[in-house]
């Protein structure tokens, strides 16, 4: 069993203005989350997020504290969020044990002093994507199946953006203090996701991208909208999106990807919209 961790630091879009590609993936790009019989994290300052992959194969996975947390246990000032994107499998909170799905959400509140992570199957590992922001209140922990979710479709086939769009761990469906998660699914011939592109100066985001078929690929946009950039991203990877920056995508295939919020409110819709024919 193996816990790793990175840290990466905040930057003003000032500096990012003189990034190349290289400097770009280092500082925004997450890759190898999905690592067998490892816990990565991936700790950012935006917001004080974390976001991380578990997969337990041979044996349990338990969460552990990271020396940049200064705390006794992961959770002792924090709240997570996991979605399981792989095999059947289960965590265990303070001894009692969550079943979860291809797909399927579970909110843990602060205060929780052990999570362990279990697979059914090892030759079907579960692999469980995580997200974790400071927490300032105790909230119950909650599964949050695909049945429970707040479900929107957006999107057209004639804008190449059709789209189902499930809130699993918002505040109309779980109580928290900060996260929030999601899953945006496109739909078979469409690609962009989050178009129109929007900020939220309020709140920090991370993209997970999954479903991505074999030899295809996301091209992530990122920056201020009349300063953007972009990113290649594979299958099972994420990318920070700073408050000042956009966060949108395009693939060569349909895929879907796991949302991510943390900041000042709980808004969702607390966005600047901005018009496509304005991004530079």
């Amino acid at each position: 069993m193996t816990n790793k961790y990175q840290v990466r630091y905040a930057a003003s879009p000032q500096d990012v203005k003189t990034y190349d590609t290289k400097r770009l993936r280092e500082e925004f790009l997450i890759q190898n989350l999905m690592e067998p019989d490892t816990i990565n994290l991936v700790y950012t300052h935006y917001d004080r997020y974390i976001a991380g992959g578990a997969v337990p194969v041979k044996s349990p996975l338990i969460l552990k504290t990271i020396e940049p947390l200064k705390s006794d246990y992961f959770l002792e000032r924090r709240e997570l969020g996991i979605i399981n994107v792989g095999g059947k499998g289960f965590v265990t909170v303070d001894r009692t044990k969550y079943e979860l799905a291809y797909k399927e959400a579970l909110y843990i509140g602060k205060e929780n002093k052990e999570v362990i992570f279990n697979s059914d199957d090892a030759a079907n590992p579960a692999q469980f994507y995580l997200n974790s922001a400071p927490a300032h209140k105790v909230f119950p922990t909650k599964k949050v199946s695909q049945q429970d979710a707040e479900v929107v479709e957006l999107g057209s086939v004639e804008t190449a953006n059709a789209r189902t769009i499930r809130k699993l761990i918002v505040n109309s469906v779980v109580e928290s203090c900060q996260v929030q998660m999601g899953m945006t699914e496109l739909k078979t011939g469409s690609v962009w996701n989050t178009m129109p592109a929007h900020v939220h100066d309020r709140r920090m985001e991370v993209y997970f991208y999954f479903e991505v078929p074999e030899n295809q690929a996301i091209c992530h946009f990122m920056g201020e909208p009349q300063e953007t950039r972009h990113i290649w991203m594979n299958n099972n990877e994420a990318v920070i999106s700073p408050p000042w920056s956009i966060h949108s995508g395009s693939g060569t295939s349909n895929y879907t990807f796991i949302w991510g919020m943390a900041g000042e409110n709980l808004d969702y819709g607390d966005m600047d919209h901005c018009k496509i024919t304005e991004l530079k």
